[in-house]
């Protein structure tokens, strides 16, 4: 019999911490093994006091959504400690994913169109089903799903790696999907990932290899930090282990270790707020562990020393803390901010890809002022080759819109007001690889669009990456690649506060004339803490653009883009970009990509 969520609707709202014996299981669907569920965990509820707040029905968290009231939302989430068998999860769980779907037009159906076009019947096989590459075989954990529900899983996991051939290693994925079907039915499970998989604000769920080994180190460098006694006892007691190792599996101390009902009040917060909630349960698991080194003779040197990360998910196992202690503790730790999280990642990710770009053999990593900024004769070639397949040509237009089209024109006849063709060919060479599979197009020339940062805003502001050009009256001609969008100066942090800088990594500066130079973020040459000086991409309001700051502003324009200046910068370590500082701008030209 199919399980409609519809089904359990009107109790979603009966939310009493009480619970008769009959309806003890009433928030499971139905391909769930009941039996070995702990729903309440006595000796480590906290003693009621009778003032406790009745906690939140689905309806009110609902309409809290609709009106766009996020950060109360996710207040409810934190305090509301539903019990382990209430059916709001079905409700509450689909709506929360529901906010990160991409795909808002997704067609009743699609998912049952998807299993047929896949298995060729929508009946579920009783044989077992090939897992993507992408799953971590040794980590399928089913939770307290039944035979059948372990099938629906797998099902469910094989349909999306069809639908998103973009995931290639993916390990949390099945545990994911197997604790969403303890709520809900197949379709929502699936609608549910697909949300949390396309989601472009927050991050939920790791894709790729480069994205789980950068999500490990991050948390490592943010333990050292926020952890710090906690890492440096491991580093003690065990000197000829690598702290790496520890962290490799951080994540299977949270999925594999704790107990089912932390786990799923965890996930309360996590469908919200994203993969930040896990990095503070981390912290918070680190932290209750060193403790308890020091006072349990079980976790003593002796008894850990040789495997500390089998000891942390064995710990785990009988957390000493009920699940509202456990979240009160991580949502306590301060100056864990999502843009300090965001800085840790961002530098790790570049530290990751240069080192691998320098490993590989097949490239070099640019320094500024360096004849290797400038690409070889081969390379050249190779871009020209490219070149043929990216055309641009005047389309369909609004007045002045410039589109792209295939076979039309190649890439070093297009007719830029700012550079030569050698000079694109350069500059192509410079962009991340991934970005050259792209084909640009001109969004805004003040040549044609005037000059006017309003109308800048409105036709660039939502293009990811873009390459801005300025070709000064003294002819000097300079730019930036900028990794992210002009729209995030509107972007408020978790305490409503518009956020000064934004960008990544990626952002880079460029000098074609007088003289051809490359600088590249500072970060991405070493290791080191570099300070947030060095960090400082991209900046807007109503009145200028920036982009590179630290004891300057490596390009400053004003709010009628026609003067500006540029100096020299901390997060670029760049000189200034023409030689008296100042200049007046003759033209500017800002690329985006499309298909991005």
């Amino acid at each position: 019999m199919p399980y409609h969520r519809a089904d359990t609707s009107a109790q979603a709202d009966k939310l009493s911490g009480i619970v008769e014996e009959s309806d003890l299981y009433e928030g499971f669907a139905p391909h769930v093994e009941t039996s070995e569920i702990k729903t309440l965990d006595f000796y480590n509820l906290p003693k009621q006091t009778g003032k406790e707040p009745a906690l939140r029905s689905f309806t009110e968290i609902q309409q809290l959504l609709q009106q766009g009231k996020k950060h109360i939302v996710k207040n409810i989430l934190r305090e509301n400690s539903w019990p382990i068998n209430s059916p709001i999860r079905s409700q509450l769980w689909p709506q929360l994913c529901a906010q990160h779907l991409t795909k808002s037009n997704v067609l009743d159906g699609f998912y049952w169109e998807m299993v047929h076009q896949v298995f060729g019947t929508t009946e579920l096989s009783e044989k077992p089903i090939m897992l993507p590459a992408f799953v971590d075989a040794t980590h399928c954990l089913p939770y307290h799903l039944t035979g059948t529900g372990r099938s629906v899983a797998d099902r469910i996991v094989n349909v999306l790696g069809y639908d998103c051939p973009d995931i290639t290693y993916s390990p949390v994925l099945y545990p994911i999907t197997s604790l969403l079907l303890h709520f809900m039915s197949e379709e929502e499970a699936y609608l549910c990932l697909a949300g949390l998989v396309g989601s472009k604000e927050k991050t939920f769920i790791n894709q790729t290899k480069l994205q789980h080994e950068v999500t490990w180190k991050t948390v490592m460098q943010i333990a050292k930090k926020h952890a710090k006694s906690a890492v440096a006892y491991f580093q003690r007691i065990c000197p000829g282990q690598k702290l790496e190792r520890v962290f490799m599996d951080w994540c299977w101390w949270i999925l594999a270790g704790l107990p089912f009902q932390h786990l799923v009040r965890i996930m309360d917060c996590y469908f919200h707020e994203g993969i930040k909630v896990l990095y503070r349960v981390a912290l918070v698991i680190l932290n209750l562990f060193h403790k308890e080194c020091q006072s349990n003779n079980e976790w003593s040197p002796d008894n850990i020393k040789n495997d500390i990360g089998n000891a942390l998910i064995k710990f785990c196992k009988k957390i000493p803390v009920s699940p509202a202690k456990l979240l009160h503790a991580a949502f306590s730790i301060r100056g864990l901010s999502t843009q300090y999280i965001s800085r840790i990642f961002i530098k790790t990710e570049m530290l990751l890809k240069s080192r691998s770009v320098l490993n590989s053999g097949s490239k070099q990593l640019i320094k500024s002022r360096s004849s290797d900024n400038l690409p070889t004769s081969q390379s050249q070639v190779n871009i020209q080759m490219m070149s043929h397949t990216l055309t641009i040509r005047e389309g369909e237009k609004s007045p002045g819109h410039r589109a792209i089209a295939m076979g039309v024109y190649p890439i070093h006849n297009l007719k830029s007001q700012v550079c030569k063709n050698e000079d694109l060919f350069t500059l192509w060479s410079w962009l991340p690889v991934r970005i050259t599979m792209y084909q640009p197009v001109l969004l805004y020339t003040t040549e044609e669009h005037g000059c006017s940062l309003t109308t800048f805003y409105v036709r660039v502001e939502q293009h990811e990456p873009t390459l801005l050009m300025i070709k000064t009256c003294n002819n000097e001609v300079f730019g930036a690649y900028c990794s992210s969008r002009w729209f995030e100066r509107n972007v408020k942090d978790d305490k409503g506060q518009r956020q000064a800088y934004f960008g990544t990594g990626e952002t880079f500066l460029f000098s074609l004339y007088p003289e051809r130079a490359k600088y590249p973020w500072v970060g991405i040459e070493g290791d080191r803490d570099l300070g947030h000086s060095s960090e400082l991409f991209m900046a807007a309001d109503s009145k200028m653009i920036t982009i590179g700051g630290g004891e300057g502003q490596a390009i400053w324009m004003d709010e009628n883009i026609r003067f500006g200046k540029t100096d020299s910068c901390k997060t670029f370590n760049n000189p200034p970009l023409c030689p008296s500082g100042d200049f007046e701008i003759r033209v500017l030209e800002v690329y985006g990509f499309v298909g991005i």
